[in-house]
C-alpha cells in the first residue's frame, strides 16, 4: 500500500500535470483566451476536488443507510460514478457559461471535453506513476524492519 507522503506526491503531480495540459489545450480547442482558461480549469479542478470529498461521503453514508455496508459492487461503482459527474456537470455548466459569456449548451459540450479528457488522462498517469513509484510488495515493509 502507498504511503501518505506518496499519496500527497500522486494528488498534487496529477493536478499540476492535468492543468498544464488542459489549460492551453482547452484554450486552443474552444478559441479561448489562455488566462480566461486557465481560471476555468483552476477553479473547476478545485469544485471538482471538493465535490469528490462531499460526494463520496455522501454516498457512503446513503450506502450504509440503504446495504449496511459502505463495499461496491461493479453496478454501484458504475451508479457512482454516472451519479459523481451528473452531479459536477450540474455545478460547473453554469460557472463556466457565467465566467466564459458563453450559453449553456456550449458549457455542457466545454466540460464534457475535460470530463472526456480526465478520463483518460487519469488512465495514462496512473499507469504511468504505477511505472514511474511501484507500488512497493506487501512484504517490503516487514523486511525493512528486519534488516
Amino acid at each position: 500500500m502507498r504511503r501518505t507522503a506518496d499519496r500527497i506526491r500522486h494528488a498534487i503531480s496529477f493536478e499540476l500535470i492535468a492543468l498544464a495540459i488542459i489549460t492551453p489545450l482547452g484554450a486552443w480547442v474552444f478559441g479561448t483566451p489562455l488566462k480566461d482558461m486557465g481560471v476555468v480549469t483552476v477553479i473547476s479542478a478545485t469544485i471538482a476536488t471538493g465535490w469528490n470529498y462531499l460526494y463520496n461521503l455522501l454516498f457512503d453514508h446513503a450506502m450504509l443507510r440503504r446495504r449496511g455496508d459502505v463495499r461496491k459492487t461493479p453496478l454501484i461503482r458504475v451508479l457512482h460514478a454516472v451519479l459523481f459527474e451528473a452531479g459536477l456537470l450540474v455545478v460547473l455548466i453554469p460557472f463556466i457559461a457565467v465566467f466564459l459569456g458563453v450559453g449553456f449548451w456550449t458549457a455542457f459540450v466545454m466540460d464534457v471535453a475535460f470530463a472526456g479528457f480526465y478520463l483518460v488522462y487519469a488512465f495514462c498517469f496512473n499507469w504511468a506513476y504505477d511505472v514511474i513509484f511501484p507500488i512497493p510488495s506487501p512484504n517490503s515493509g516487514q523486511q525493512a524492519r528486519k534488516a
